[in-house]
């Protein structure tokens, strides 16, 4: 089911209703918290949890005054958590496993949940698994996942309005939030997923950070079995700082004292922030080079990033199993054939994911940072050359609300270049908004009230960034086009029919948002 906008210019959903949406949908959902827990479907909650999107205008007010998330962040979660009736320590009981960092996050956790489910399905241990991701590519439920699975429409429904309902009901009086008020989105979910898992009998969870870490909503546990913190670099600058090293600090957050620590080569000022960080805290931080049992394990991609997301995510599941399982045993030499099938048999969509049809083959990955992009861009030519008759190279392209974006775009362009034998870019490179379909705008899961509608309407972002791609490659075709629906339909129509059996060869990057949607297309799927 769609969130139907009216088209106008472009066919551009119009999002500007959306802010009107917003109140009423608050509004409504304060009526019906009086109403059996059975009576509200998914569609409820995805409606409520969008009325907790903070609207652009508050988010640019914000900017402007130089507000950023702080140690009183921390303590609104706690506030929160406690109206629904858990303490920190509650939490103690999930295990968890908590991962940081600017890119491989996401990686590393997902290895270490397919590392703990393969073990689970030989030794019965853990019992259960939860793994909390963000953002999610389709359906809002992907973020909360036990098993490896996202939970039900009809699980996270029932959840996300018990949690609604106690917020709206108690009684317990705190400085640090109003009786009655609730989360914004993200840490709204995150509180949801505490509650969900101790709800589910979860026995070991796996977290990873929205942003940052030391003020980040997942921050509220003290006692994690484990933490870690991948590869850093520079992203989200208003709120972390505008240098490693600052950015380093927030990550470092998640260390807890008594809890043992993880990362793995960092640049040297990281590096160092890191280890100050972990001394202030009394932790044991161990940094670890890529792990020599990898040998003969198949990562995918074959990359050194990702052995060492690989190399993480064994530091953490063998910490966590340790505890969990008291048969267990790291083996010193090898990896046990659970651990070895975890690693190769991960699945972690939307991330160097390859899908191939008639007319094109697509290759997808949600890279939305200069590093990471340069790594895409670097993996997407491999693909091509494997291909012994590939066609044009084609970049659908967004990033959405962050003007330094265009910045990125040099290194993709360059790489491209430099890592194809015959030294050709891209011939056709597409910039789209977010928005999905063209007739109906937006599926409910995909509403984001956090973008200026005035610049999706008139994509001012993606003119942006057609400018200064025409000008990187003044060879290429650049295009402006309204939605990914018909981004994909472009990309599909540039296939060469003159020669032969050849396939459109299209990367899209730039951001999960827009590989999310455009699975959505590919696959019409409800959830990933």
């Amino acid at each position: 089911m769609h969130h139907v906008l009216r088209p106008i210019a472009f066919r551009l959903a119009l999002v500007s209703p959306l802010r009107s949406l917003t109140i009423t949908h608050h509004h409504l959902f304060f009526t019906k918290c009086t109403m059996a827990s059975s009576a509200r479907t998914y569609n409820d909650a995805i409606d409520a949890l969008n009325s907790l999107q903070t609207p652009f205008a508050v988010i640019e007010a914000r900017r402007k005054a130089g507000i950023r998330p702080d140690a009183h962040s921390v303590k609104e979660m706690r506030a929160y958590l406690a109206r629904i009736g858990y303490s920190s320590q509650d939490l103690d009981r999930l295990n968890i496993v908590h991962v940081a960092g600017t890119k491989g996050k996401g990686s590393t956790c997902a290895f270490v949940d397919s590392i703990l489910t393969r073990h689970q399905q030989t030794h019965g241990v853990p019992k259960r698994i939860g793994l909390f991701t963000s953002p999610h590519l389709i359906a809002v439920r992907e973020r909360i996942r036990i098993d490896s699975k996202p939970i039900s429409e009809e699980l996270f429904a029932r959840y996300f309005f018990e949690v609604w309902d106690r917020l709206e009901t108690s009684k317990l009086a705190q400085d640090e939030v109003e009786l009655g008020s609730k989360p914004i989105y993200a840490r709204y979910l995150t509180l949801m997923s505490y509650h969900v898992y101790l709800s589910e009998g979860v026995d070991v969870a796996i977290y990873e950070t929205g942003i940052g870490g030391e003020y980040d909503a997942t921050n509220v546990v003290d006692r994690p079995v484990a933490s870690g913190i991948s590869t850093l670099g520079i992203d989200h600058v208003f709120v972390l700082g505008d240098t490693v090293d600052k950015i380093a600090w927030h990550k470092a957050g998640i260390m807890k004292t008594g809890s043992p620590a993880f990362t793995i080569e960092q640049v040297p000022s990281a590096a160092q922030v890191l280890k100050d960080r972990a001394v202030e805290k009394g932790v044991d931080l161990k940094i670890l080079d890529v792990d020599s049992r990898l040998n003969g394990v198949k990562i995918r991609p074959d990359a050194p990033f990702q052995k060492k997301n690989a190399t993480l995510a064994i530091a953490l599941a063998e910490t966590a199993l340790k505890k969990l399982d008291p048969s267990f045993k790291p083996g010193s030499d090898s990896l046990s054939p659970e651990f070895v099938q975890g690693l190769e048999q991960v699945v972690w969509r939307g991330r160097c994911e390859v899908k191939e049809e008639d007319q094109a083959v697509w290759h997808l990955d949600g890279a939305h940072t200069v590093d990471s992009l340069k790594v895409a861009g670097r993996w997407f030519v491999e693909e091509c050359v494997k291909k012994a008759k590939g066609g044009p190279k084609v970049l659908i392209f967004n990033q959405q609300g962050r003007s330094e974006a265009v910045d990125f775009l040099d290194g993709l362009c360059n790489t491209v270049k430099s890592a194809d034998p015959e030294g050709t870019g891209f011939s056709h490179v597409i910039f789209c908004t977010n928005v999905t379909y063209a007739a109906t705008g937006y599926k409910k899961d995909f509403v984001n009230h956090q973008y200026n509608p005035k610049d999706i309407e008139n994509m001012t972002q993606q003119r942006v960034f057609a400018e200064r791609w025409s000008t990187l490659d003044p060879s290429a075709n650049v295009m402006l086009i309204p939605t990914i629906e018909e981004a994909i339909n472009k990309a599909r129509s540039l296939v060469d029919t003159t020669e032969g059996e050849q396939k459109v060869q299209a990367l899209i990057t730039g951001s999960l948002h827009l590989v999310g949607g455009a699975l959505g297309i590919l696959e019409k799927a409800d959830a990933l």
